[in-house]
């Protein structure tokens, strides 16, 4: 067996159900299928007072204790540290790591949400940036914000996923959903979809309960798949969008862009004013615009229904585009360029299945 190369720092015994933390499990999954990994999952009573007072401290003062994670230190020697953190009160768990530096030649820290407007409010935690050699953000118009801030240079990355999971091809389920929607949404838009499940017996499938927590992530997420897989249409719009006074101006691109287009569904919703869009989703139709709040959604998905052979043109484009731009290998490689690191050969393969399934998709005429 080949000795890990890879350190990944994971919350996944942290704080295991929350839901958007089930991508990054996911993620740190396939890395371990591509690379050689060690994954340091340490836990932490989130709840107990020891975590709360270095909370406390750490808002207040450039002192970061120990939120509560037991006393434990990787072991061996590696390439690469890897942390992804969901906001900056994750670099407090990090840091509590002693040794992370000692025993890694470089480091990475991938950071998910951070907000422009909400940097002010974490100083003392996006200091300890500073002790990574390369910080990620998924948000693209932090990063220029946060160099400044911190005296580093940052670099945008984005969201990845599991194209061969969320792969409707070969198997190509029947979609029973007619329109998916997960996540947040415009009450609107969202009543003129209840009005098309009472006059035409729409299947709408959509939050009925708040919450924000997975009984099992790995079950989540295949769920998901598997939902996302069998639907029509599914309702996509820029990350926080109904929450300005948190987002302020800034508009970024959702996981849920990423992961209706891997599946194959016709995506609708609100096309994000951010210059990064085109790059990642620049074939025609990724996205069938309607702006958030709209209330005519009911036009836009019948004028879609007459037109069974542009569904297939957009579906097969989203699947195949996505298996060759947004599949995490590709995120994987990137890291590792960054680092200095040549890919394994799993990756390598990955690599070359994703090319495979792309042109069978694009030669299908099924979907």
């Amino acid at each position: 067996m080949t000795n890990p190369r890879i350190l990944i720092f994971s919350f996944r015994n942290i704080d295991p159900k929350t839901l958007f933390r089930c991508a990054h499990h996911e993620f740190e999954n396939t890395i371990s299928q591509m690379d050689a990994v060690e994954l340091f999952a340490p836990e932490v009573d989130q709840f107990g007072a020891r975590h709360q007072v270095a909370l406390r401290v750490a808002f207040h003062v450039p002192v970061a204790l120990n939120p509560g994670i037991q006393p434990s230190s990787p072991k061996g020697k590696y390439d690469l540290f890897l942390a992804i953190c969901g906001s900056p009160r994750d670099l407090l768990m990090v840091n509590a790591v002693s040794n992370w530096r000692e025993v890694c030649k470089k480091s990475i820290c991938l950071m998910d949400e951070l907000w422009v407007k909400e940097m002010d409010e974490y100083p003392h935690f996006l200091r300890l940036l500073k002790d990574f050699d390369i910080i990620m953000l998924y948000y693209s118009q932090s990063v220029k914000p946060l160099s400044e801030r911190i005296g580093r240079s940052c670099t945008f990355l984005p969201v990845g996923v599991d194209t061969i999971g969320f792969c409707p091809y070969p198997q190509l389920p029947k979609r029973v959903v007619d329109v998916y929607s997960i996540g947040r949404r415009s009450e609107i838009t969202h009543r003129a979809l209840l009005r098309m499940v009472e006059e035409e017996g729409l299947f709408y499938l959509h939050d009925s309960i708040a919450g924000d927590q997975a009984i099992d992530s790995t079950q989540h997420r295949a769920l998901f798949r598997n939902l996302a897989k069998r639907s029509r249409y599914f309702i996509v719009n820029p990350g926080l969008i109904d929450r300005p006074e948190k987002r302020g101006n800034q508009i970024e691109i959702g996981n849920r862009y990423y992961e209706g287009a891997a599946s194959g569904t016709i995506m609708i919703g609100e096309r994000p004013n951010n210059r990064e869009f085109d790059r990642l989703f620049g074939w025609p139709e990724a996205l069938v615009h309607v702006p958030y709040g709209s209330g005519e959604i009911n036009a836009v998905i019948k004028e879609l229904d007459d037109q069974p052979e542009r569904q297939k043109m957009i579906r097969r484009s989203n699947v195949a585009q996505s298996l060759l731009r947004h599949d995490y290998a590709y995120r994987w490689e990137t890291m590792l360029a960054s680092a200095g690191l040549e890919p394994m050969p799993a990756l390598i393969q990955r690599k070359q299945r994703l090319q495979d399934i792309a042109d069978a998709v694009l030669s299908s005429k099924l979907m």
